[in-house]
């Protein structure tokens, strides 16, 4: 399944943030900007389901009815619109008008420096909320979730993939073949867990859990071991 659309990627791109996610767009009219979004968003249902999302539109003029209109879209998907950050004074005085942010934070640089260095080409996919039974993730690129992986849930990345939480389902890293790839999470109890072509059985729950680190070592089998958040690579 491939859960992004290309036509759309290249209008819209959405990233993590701190406060949900942010949706950049391209320059485009913005009946392009907005259909690219609802494609991206109608492709992923199950990803974006209780989504907070800002949008950053550049120059982009927008009047009340447009940003009601795509408002009302995202609420009857239980996606919350609460920023728009805009260039053009017309848009900023529309989002304050109807109660938006028009100013986003930025995570300082202290408290993202370690996934910033594991994660340098920027390709990463920020899920901020837990994944549940039943969901299925697929990205060309890192992933990192801040929550847990439930039972029955799946996450295949290209890249590697990062837990803030528990595993309980099933996670594939290095989906593309990257022996290099890498699992860490807070409790790596999962349902199998995979890098590249190297599968491990069902991992026990642990009495007291402790952060865990996966990846394949120099006799290429698939092993764990502690995990120092601090450190930004697996040790071989």
């Amino acid at each position: 399944m491939n859960m992004i659309m290309d036509s759309s990627t290249a209008i819209v791109q959405i990233k993590g943030i701190r406060d949900g996610l942010l949706a950049t767009f391209a320059d485009a009219p913005w009946e392009e900007q907005r259909g690219a979004l609802m494609e991206q968003i109608t492709a992923r249902s199950a990803f974006f389901q209780g989504a907070r999302l800002a949008m950053d539109v550049g120059t982009q003029i927008l009047k009340v009815n447009d940003l009601v209109e795509l408002r009302d879209w995202l609420s009857e998907r239980n996606i919350t619109l609460w920023a728009v950050v805009s260039e053009s004074p017309t848009t900023e005085s529309t989002a304050q008008l109807l109660g938006l942010a028009t100013r986003i934070s930025k995570p300082r640089p202290e408290e993202s420096r370690h996934v910033l260095e594991t994660i340098p080409d920027d390709t990463a996919l920020f899920v901020a909320k837990t994944v549940r039974s039943g969901t299925r993730i697929e990205y060309p690129g890192h992933v990192v979730v801040y929550g847990d992986v439930n039972p029955g849930a799946e996450i295949i990345a290209d890249g590697n993939v990062i837990v803030w939480g528990r595993v309980r389902g099933v996670i594939h890293a290095g989906a593309k073949g990257s022996r290099e790839a890498f699992i860490c999470a807070l409790d790596l109890s999962a349902n199998q867990i995979r890098i590249a072509g190297e599968t491990s059985a069902s991992l026990k729950p642990q009495k007291d859990p402790r952060p865990e680190v996966a990846s394949i070592n120099k006799d290429g089998k698939l092993q764990a071991e502690l995990w120092h958040p601090g450190e930004t690579t697996p040790r071989k």
